[in-house]
């Protein structure tokens, strides 16, 4: 059975992802949850680092200038960290990673797009960040970009909103 998808349209665009239930379970899940809940719809992203990544899925983005954006987890919570031995999938452009406050376990609804290589952060390198990929950019790296190059004042914030009017799960 193949992978599910998503789109993810956005104020700049739509973005399709394939979301890696097979090596991801938990994650990509917890995602695809959330996604069919309504959880992500009209949120902002709130964090975009041109070379870095961009970064959505706060609950207090839904107001674009909130100071608590980027704070926030979703209603149910966080989720375990997984960590598979056959799904080490690297930090790479296009992909998808759970963010996290760098505390084990604190995961939740906040995902970020890697927009460069970011093999630091993967869960089996070594150091403190541990973030693990859970699904990948199949269509759209155009609107990744254009998300990417929008431009930024404090905090990483759009300067412009960026809005996800909708996440659409195709199962």
């Amino acid at each position: 059975m193949a992978n599910p998808t998503a789109t993810l349209e956005t104020s700049l665009g739509n973005i399709e992802v394939e979301l890696f239930t097979d090596q991801m379970p938990i994650t990509a899940g917890n995602f695809i949850e959330l996604a069919k809940s309504g959880f992500y719809d009209g949120l902002h992203f709130h964090r975009v680092i041109e070379g870095f990544m961009i970064q959505f899925g706060c609950p207090h983005s839904r107001d674009p200038n909130s100071p608590r954006a980027g704070t926030g987890n979703s209603p149910k919570g966080t989720i375990q960290d997984e960590h598979p031995a056959g799904a080490k999938i690297s930090n790479e452009p296009g992909t998808l990673s759970m963010a996290n406050t760098g505390r084990p376990n604190s995961g939740s609804s906040q995902f970020f797009i890697n927009t460069a290589h970011n093999a630091y952060l993967d869960w089996f390198s070594p150091g403190p960040s541990k973030h693990p990929v859970f699904g990948k950019v199949v269509k759209g790296l155009d609107v990744v970009n254009k998300i990417e190059t929008t431009r930024t004042g404090a905090g990483d914030r759009p300067v412009t909103p960026v809005k996800m009017i909708k996440v659409t799960v195709h199962d």
